[in-house]
């Protein structure tokens, strides 16, 4: 029994071809071979191969013929056509018939080889070379945490992770996987550690350390932007992380051209009621109850939390003396998106500034935590980016970004905060009137152990408000979740491996800005 990669080698010259049948047979090959395309046919039909040498110019039946008739036998078989042609429109049939590669006679023996490994171990040779190439970094990265000292440092970080994450991903060795895992963890502890240090400086005293964060995102780097483009559409994904932008990438760069891949630090809670309200208002929450103590609800008030953006956005606007003609949409449900292609798309064409807010991947990542299929369909961060990719290439989201492209508008692409997958339940206690999230939480009388969080207990120094006077807010690390003393095992089964926000990770703070210009224009 023997597991060499078996090939078929057609070619009416066959006996010709003897020495390079002997090399490959020498790198460990089965090589069967026949001179005709009548005689493949039948070898196709009764054996499987796991790849295929056509020659074009074959007399009775050509390559060209034998190919699609290989395909309807075995569709999944690589196939290589050899050829003394360079004629295109040869070419042209042959890659239209798909085709694996083609090589120009006179064969030369390492040039099949070639061919050869990259269609039949292509993914062990990826696999190899990536597992390599992370593993001679891993020890630079491990570095870098040490000694990782701005935000900008840790956005370095978090873009190499997030690349090795995406490139490991079809990785068949899982001790590597394991290997980045424990990485990622490691960062998220020493981010947690940076963040604990910083947060507090960064929202009291701005200094060439800061980084933009949700309350100056607009004025800081926006604004700009607008003032130097014709026509400029800001669309606001929810929960939107970094490697889900990757992800999606890919099917926008026949679209536009990429001009700005950067990131801004959200606001603690990293949650929408927080960080989306600070970047509409360019406000802290605790600015936002001060000025506008109508329009902003604390955590236990009943009511939406965000039902003012629009207004809050024409305040800054106004503040910051900008006099765009603007429109805004808000679109938390799919039907949402049909309705302003269908009916709204005047209104963002002609507007100077076009802003969109999209919820989708909010429902999804609640719809993951709610419903088992989602959850099964996205088990882990691979999986959710795959999801999320199929959503965008069908999605009216999609569509509008190919309108707005024929349309010359520079498209930003950022979001409020992003989600991490949570795993390590954390007990904590509290009332009636202590918030919900499972990332943060805000309230009096709150009993947990301080070394396990983050701890603000003056929310004002946080910029943040509070619902009475001995208002404490906690904020859970890495993957940490809270749970409550009773039904606690209910509670972890129920939450544990959801995607959740509103505490600190790279995941959740580190935010996506993206800026994409039309390839047309």
């Amino acid at each position: 029994m023997t597991n060499k990669p078996k090939i078929l080698w057609v070619d009416d010259e066959i006996e010709l071809l003897k020495p390079h049948i002997l090399f490959l047979e020498g790198k460990g090959y089965r090589v069967e071979h026949c001179n005709n395309g009548y005689d493949a046919l039948e070898m196709v039909q009764s054996d499987i191969y796991d790849l295929i040498i056509l020659d074009e110019m074959m007399p009775g039946m050509t390559g060209l013929e034998t190919l699609p008739r290989i395909k309807e036998i075995r569709p999944t078989t690589p196939v290589v056509m050899v050829t003394k042609s360079e004629e295109e429109n040869i070419m042209d049939k042959a890659v239209g018939a798909k085709i694996a590669d083609y090589i120009i006679k006179p064969v030369n023996p390492n040039q099949i080889l070639l061919s050869i490994k990259k269609n039949i171990h292509q993914q062990q040779l990826v696999t190899e070379y990536t597992t390599a190439d992370y593993r001679a970094e891993f020890g630079a990265i491990s570095s870098s945490l040490a000694s990782a000292a701005t935000f900008a440092d840790w956005c370095a970080i978090y873009r190499k992770l997030v690349g090795w994450d995406i490139e490991l991903t079809e990785s068949t060795d899982e001790g590597i996987r394991d290997i980045l895992v424990f990485q990622r963890n490691e960062a998220n502890n020493e981010f947690a550690k940076f963040v604990r240090k910083n947060y507090l400086d960064w929202i009291n005293r701005r200094d060439a350390d800061t980084p933009v964060m949700s309350h100056t995102l607009m004025k800081g780097q926006i604004f700009p932007i607008v003032d130097s483009s014709p026509k400029t559409t800001l669309l606001l994904i929810d929960n939107f992380r970094y490697d889900q932008w990757r992800s999606v990438a890919p099917l926008l760069q026949p679209l536009f051209d990429i001009t700005q891949e950067d990131f801004y630090c959200s606001i603690l809670p990293t949650a929408t009621q927080y960080a989306r309200n600070a970047i509409f208002a360019g406000l802290m929450p605790l600015g936002i109850d001060k000025v506008m103590p109508d329009k902003w609800l604390n955590d236990n008030d009943e009511g939406g939390k965000n039902l003012y953006e629009e207004e809050f956005f024409k305040r800054q606007m106004s503040s910051n003396g900008k006099t765009y003609k603007y429109s805004f949409d808000k679109l938390v449900r799919p039907e949402a998106g049909r309705r302003l292609i269908d009916e709204g798309l005047n209104r963002v064409f002609e507007a100077d500034f076009s802003i969109i807010v999209y919820n989708f991947l909010d429902i999804l990542s609640h719809a993951r935590t709610e419903t088992e299929i989602i959850r099964d369909l996205t088990e882990d961060e691979a999986a959710f980016r795959s999801l999320t990719r199929s959503w965008f290439e069908h999605s009216e989201l999609f569509l509008l970004l190919r309108m707005l492209a024929e349309r010359g508008h520079t498209v930003i692409i950022t979001s409020d905060h992003g989600t991490i997958r949570v795993d390590n339940p954390i007990k904590i206690i509290g009332d009636r009137e202590t918030s919900t999230n499972l990332r943060y939480k805000t309230g009096r009388n709150l009993n947990f152990n301080p070394k396990e969080m983050f701890v603000v207990t003056h929310p004002e120094e946080a910029q943040l408000p509070s619902s009475n006077i001995t208002s404490t807010y906690v904020f859970a690390y890495n993957r940490d979740f809270y749970v409550y003393p009773n039904n606690t095992n209910q509670f972890v089964r129920y939450y544990k491996n959801t995607f959740q926000h509103g505490g600190i990770s790279l995941e959740e703070m580190i935010v996506p800005f993206i800026v994409i210009k039309p390839k047309a224009w």
